[in-house]
């Protein structure tokens, strides 16, 4: 069984953002970065203790080929993704959200 999937309003900024930034490197693999952060959080809604802690409650999917993370608090009820966020930069822009 898998929970729902509730996104703190920043996140789809943060990965429209980095999609931009990687098709205009090179086309298409700004898809590919869409794919990958699909893959973590299909594996965050069915498993969500998949991944390790970041900090507190808050847990750490990292992507494959990407140097990003999928940041989320595991509820009663649902999966609150907090982040998807560029792992070089400062975690102190998102670790403020609930």
């Amino acid at each position: 069984m898998s929970l729902p999937l509730e996104f703190h309003p920043d996140v789809q900024d943060e990965i429209d953002s980095a999609y931009r930034w990687y098709d205009q490197r090179q086309m298409g693999l700004g898809t590919d970065f869409l794919d990958a952060v699909q893959l973590v959080l299909s594996e965050v809604a069915v498993h969500p203790a998949r991944y390790g802690f970041a900090e507190r409650d808050i847990r750490e999917g990292l992507l494959t080929r990407f140097p990003y993370a999928v940041y989320y608090r595991e509820l009663a009820d649902r999966i609150r993704v907090l982040a998807v966020f560029h792992t070089s930069r400062d975690p102190s822009r998102w670790q403020s959200r609930s």
